[in-house]
């Protein structure tokens, strides 16, 4: 009754309004990336890597971290995992804002529709972070905060429509069955 038409009023004279997601586009170009196959998890020696050194990979790349093993390098001397390749571009998107899990299927559904015309890439990543002071995490529990609050899932897609799904949440939190 008249509480919900004095928050209306008080929402609408304030401007208060939803915001949109803010997205940026930027192509990376000559990026060393792991050789993946859709099949090995653990990754071969020579033949491909693994789902803990993509993972790895991905923080850096995300984070524009150099991936050339630089020893004058004060912040890292993180290189690419072996066996890798040398991508002549890379194209990386990024979301933020609020957004549903609906908006998330979409998503995942319009990069697998880049399979059907003919592409050279093999694979290509969807990832989801999660606040790192979010009050929620998955199941029952809060989201501890504690050290890093490390939240979110990755998506690996391959040519084929075969995917790893990876999480990774704070020592203290649940993760989904």
């Amino acid at each position: 009754g008249a509480e919900g038409s004095t928050l209306m009023s008080y929402f609408s004279k304030n401007q208060i309004r939803a915001l949109k997601p803010k997205i940026t586009f930027s192509t990376l170009r000559d990026l060393q990336c792991p050789v993946l196959q859709s099949n090995d998890l653990q990754g071969k020696p020579e033949e491909s890597c693994s789902t803990e050194e993509l993972f790895e990979w991905l923080g850096a790349v995300l984070n524009q971290v150099s991936l050339d093993n630089n020893s004058s390098s004060f912040l890292s001397t993180y290189c690419c995992p072996e066996p890798n390749t040398v991508v002549e571009k890379a194209f990386l998107c990024t979301i933020t804002g609020f957004i549903i899990p609906e908006k998330i299927i979409q998503l995942l559904e319009q990069l697998c529709c880049y399979f059907r015309e003919p592409k050279l890439a093999y694979w290509l990543t969807l990832t989801v972070h999660g606040f790192a002071d979010s009050p929620v995490s998955w199941r029952e529990s809060e989201h501890g905060f504690h050290k890093g609050g490390e939240n979110l899932y990755n998506f690996v897609i391959f040519r084929n429509l075969d995917y790893w799904l990876q999480m990774a949440v704070g020592a203290h939190d649940d993760c989904p069955p």
